[in-house]
Parts: structure tokens; sequence; C-alpha cells
């Protein structure tokens, strides 16, 4: 992130405060700066374009499941990698083509198959059983959908397991390593001559660019093995997935896309010789650095001697850091009432979130300027997964998310992505309203 950005982000942080899109009625929200996306998208197309290369970039809606941010990706010319019919259902909503959309998931139905199949859309398939289901699919109905299959190159984990999708017993792809697993692959191509991509994805956070790198090039070692079974190109395209990690410890912006395409062109020089078009489906590493959670501290207190400042922001949007702070780790500026960055020595302290249990701790022991009741902490990298992925703990509403633009000269100004979920919201969503249960 540039200085520049960072500007940006604390002119946003005061101005959020000043307008009162934080407040005591709305005592946390997301953050979207619309700069910062639109330098990592273009970051990204300049890192994988190569001349007589076909790359076509597509979002993982995953990472931030909000249509205006995928229809402002599609505008900087990113498509949408689903998992879901509901992912589907936004990607459509923001006007993503279908030819520029591909799905993913271990777990289709028949019925989302069928779907993607009718629209054209891309297909990775996950197992033979989908394999199955696909055959019979297209002889009631040919589709002009591409479609692959997904491997697991078993190349091995990074340091968060739960990110790491090509160990020895993942769940996703066909584990290519098993016994008698590349033989069925092979014959799986030959015998259906629509099969003309191949996926592969590694993993995400934790992973380093080294071992991404290896399950690219197994993947690509196994179309050329393909294709010459075959004798010809069946294989035309491969989906290398995404994934690339995210620095939560700096605003530093590393690893770049740059670099991972440079290892790729090192390590996999066939991949970008022409003969192969590339798919990627990256998600974190396009919109963490520019997404910010704002709150405000509502007590100050101590325990123990700790002190601890109780905030607004907890693991209903800092999910993954208060259950597993190792590994996912936040930066926090304490701040003001004003919004402004807080002055004075700093002391060890908690910050913990509303949430009804002890662990609701978004930093542990972090050395901050003391805050106190009615000033704001900001949870910085958090543009993906965090304020799009609510966790509905104490029935705790969703926060509203706002997109923000540098205006030379004046106030950043803001755009609505998501409004705050309403008390009536919350309570349909929950059933009020329904019949009572018969005793």
């Amino acid at each position: 992130m540039t200085d520049e950005a960072a500007v940006r982000r604390q002119d946003a942080l005061r101005s959020a405060v000043e307008t009162g899109l934080v407040s005591e009625a709305e005592p946390v929200v997301g953050l979207l700066d619309v700069a910062g996306v639109r330098q990592a998208a273009t970051s990204l197309h300049a890192a994988f374009a190569t001349p007589g290369v076909a790359v076509e970039h597509t979002f993982a809606v995953k990472a931030a499941s909000l249509v205006p941010v995928l229809a402002l990706l599609g505008q900087y010319g990113l498509g949408a990698e689903v998992a879901s019919p509901g992912e589907l259902a936004l990607a459509r909503a923001a006007g993503i083509p279908p030819e520029k959309t591909v799905l993913d998931s271990p777990a289709k139905t028949t019925a989302e198959l069928r779907e993607a199949l009718s629209l054209g859309i891309a297909v990775n398939v996950d197992n033979p059983q989908e394999i199955a289901r696909i055959d019979a699919l297209l002889a009631a109905a040919p589709s002009a959908s591409p479609i692959g299959l997904r491997v697991n190159p078993q190349v091995g984990g990074g340091s968060i397991d739960a990110m790491s999708t090509a160990t020895a017993t993942s769940k996703f792809g066909v584990a290519l390593r098993d016994p008698g697993a590349e033989e069925w692959v092979l014959r799986t191509y030959a015998e259906r001559p629509w099969l003309n991509r191949l996926h592969t994805h590694t993993g995400s956070q934790g992973v380093p660019l080294p071992l991404m790198a290896a399950g690219v090039r197994a993947a690509y070692d196994l179309a050329e093995r393909i294709n010459a079974a075959a004798g010809r190109r069946q294989v035309t395209v491969l989906d290398i997935g995404g994934g690339l990690p995210v620095n939560f410890g700096s605003d530093d912006i590393t690893p770049s896309f740059g670099d991972y395409a440079d290892l790729l062109r090192a390590e996999v020089p066939g991949l970008f010789d022409g003969r192969y078009g590339i798919v990627t489906e990256f998600g974190r590493a396009l919109l963490a650095k520019h997404g910010t959670v704002l709150a405000r501290v509502e007590y100050a207190k101590s325990a123990g001697g700790r002190p601890i400042a109780v905030t607004h922001a907890g693991a209903q949007v800092a999910t993954r850091t208060v259950f597993a702070p190792d590994a996912w780790p936040l930066r926090v500026l304490a701040l003001d009432a004003a919004g402004r960055p807080k002055t004075g020595a700093p002391v060890v302290q908690d910050v913990a979130g509303p949430c009804c249990f002890a662990g609701d701790l978004v930093a542990r022991g972090r050395e901050l300027p003391p805050l106190d009741a009615g000033d704001h902490v900001a949870l910085l990298d958090t543009g993906a997964y965090y304020f799009s992925t609510h966790f509905a703990y104490n029935s705790l509403p969703r926060p509203a998310v706002w997109a923000f633009t540098a205006v030379p000269g004046a106030a950043p100004a803001f755009a609505p992505v998501r409004a705050a979920q309403s008390m009536a919201d919350l309570l349909a969503e929950s059933g009020a309203g329904l019949p009572p249960l018969t005793p």
C-alpha cells in the first residue's frame, strides 16, 4: 500500500466519524477504498499480461459477497468464480456474464450443474461421480460450457491447515498421486473430447509461492500428458486458481501479483508460450488491503491490571481472527472520538468485541495508545471476508459497508455498498411472524 493509500484511509476514517457513518446508532461499519481496488485489479492484469496468451481473471466471490463490489470488479475486467447457487446469483445480479463465470464447488447438485451448463458457465468438475452426472446432463442437452477437471496435485500444505487444499487428504479434486488416479484422469479425458480445461488450486493464506507454483507445475505437466495421449490439443485452458497470500503485518503489499507471475514464468515457462489460455481466481489479495472495519469503543475497563477496550467489532466481523488469532492477526489503529489517530504513550491492552464469550478479542496484549470510551478502533486489511462474511453470534446485525473515493480538496465521497441490517430484517431472518409451533 502506498503512502497515498494510507492517507486516503485516514481521511476516510475521520470523515466516517464526522459524517455519522459510525455512531452510537451504527457503532461498526466497513469501509472500502475504490482507488485501492482499482490499483489492485490493474496490477493483476499487468502481472499476467503476455503477448499471445489469453488470460481471464475471475474474482473469488466468497471473498466479498457484495453485489456492488462484484460489479465494480466487473468494470475492471474481472469475472466471477462462484461456489454455490447464492454466489452465482450474486454474480448474475452484478452483471457478470456467464462466459466470465466459473463454477467451483466440491458438492454441486445436479440442479446446479444443469443451470451452469444451460447458461454456458465454465465448470470445474470435482470427482468421478460428478463426471457421471455431467455425462447424463450432456446426453440430455448439449452445452457450450467449458468443462474441466479439478486435480489435487498433493504437493503439501502451508502454515494454515484449513487454507491448504493440496495436501494428501484434501477434500478437493481428484487426488493425483493416489494409486490409479492419473490413469483414470487420462482415460476420462480420452473418452470425453468435451473436457477441455484442467484446474488446480494449492491453497491461500499461509501457502508460500514456491508451493503454489509447484501445484501449477503439476497441473501443467498433466495437461501435457493428456494432450500427448490424445494426439491433439484437447486441454486448451489451465485454471490455476488463486490464493495469493496477504501480508497482514504492515501496509506493504507482499507478495505481489507480479512476484507470483514472475515465479510461474520461471518455474512453468510453457504456461506462457501461447498454447494454453490461463484462468485465475484471486480473492483476498485483490481486496484485503483496501478495506477497514471501523468501530466505536463502548467502554474502557481493566481486569488483573490489563486495560480492556470493549468495542463493537468482534467475532461477528472478525471471526477468523477471534477464533484463530495466531493464524489471522490484525493490525489495530487507535483513534480518538473524532476519528483521528490517538496520541499518548502506548500501553499493553486487549481490544475486545461485543460478543458474549470470553475469547471475543481482536487483539490481545497489544501496545496501543490508551483507549477510552467514545474512542474508535480501526481493524486494517479487512476488505476481504471480514465485513462481507458475517457471523451472526448474539444476533448482532450485519454492519453497513461503504465505498469511498478521494475527492481533491474535499472530504472523501461515500457510496453505499450494503445497508446495515435492520432489526426488522433480523427478526424476519430469525423466523419472526411465522405461525407458532404446535406444542
